[in-house]
């Protein structure tokens, strides 16, 4: 007794889908184009500020070099390109103090334009 299924359109192109019931796609290069496409950020503005975080990102990262606390200028955060009107969010501490983070990394303004650069490693 054969089994009746109606064919499937791949989600891309729109052509018939041979082969697993659960096949969305008729192809590898369909599937990567409609995932690019899902995945690309929506408008030029939200690119460049995406870069700009994720640049921000790399930096806090790399002044850490895997420490947990790194304390730096003002002028040297402005040096590597870090650019302090970009953030993800602050967090503010019982004491008052604002950490202004991106990502998962987070500066805190001292004294003198220092900053005390931190990783939030939640568990």
């Amino acid at each position: 007794m054969g089994e009746n299924v109606a064919s499937k359109a791949c989600l891309e192109c729109g052509a018939e889908i041979k082969g697993r019931r659960d096949k969305k796609f008729c192809d590898d290069q369909c599937r990567n184009s409609f995932n690019n496409k899902l995945n690309a950020d929506g408008s030029p503005e939200m690119r460049i500020i995406n870069n700009i975080l994720k640049k921000n990102r790399k930096i806090l990262e790399d002044v850490l070099q895997g420490e947990g606390k790194a304390k730096l200028s003002s002028k040297r955060l402005s040096d590597l390109g870090f650019n302090l009107n970009y953030l993800t969010h602050t967090y503010t501490t019982q004491t008052g103090s604002i950490y202004r983070y991106c990502y998962e990394y987070g500066y805190l303004p001292l004294e003198n334009e220092f900053y005390l650069v931190v990783k939030n490693e939640k568990k």
